[in-house]
């Protein structure tokens, strides 16, 4: 084993994690939407975690998650309905310059 216990440094051809991020922002707008909106579900849960009552905290947690991944579901499912009206379109726009 070496005896250089630099951190890992990835290769210069590698994109940093930022360039990552607005890669896949560009790529997919719809993205940081449903990340945001985990986030904003996630906090707002968290705050109200001392007003839960009765509730057990693991119920409390579970719908925490549900309601996370419900706001990543509904920013992947507007996602897809997006690409499919735009490949749509698109088709037709294709379709009336043939004829």
């Amino acid at each position: 084993m070496s005896a250089n216990r630099r951190w890992w440094v990835p290769p210069d051809d590698e994109d940093s994690v930022s360039e990552k991020l607005l890669r896949k922002t560009r790529e997919s707008p719809l993205m940081p939407i449903g990340l945001g909106g985990c986030l904003v579900v996630a906090a707002y849960r968290i705050y109200r975690l001392r007003s839960r009552g009765s509730t057990k905290m693991s119920i409390h947690l579970i719908h925490t998650r549900v309601a996370a991944q419900a706001c990543a579901v509904g920013a992947v499912m507007l996602g897809a309905v997006y690409t499919m009206y735009s490949d749509y379109t698109k088709r037709m726009a294709q379709d009336a310059g043939e004829k």
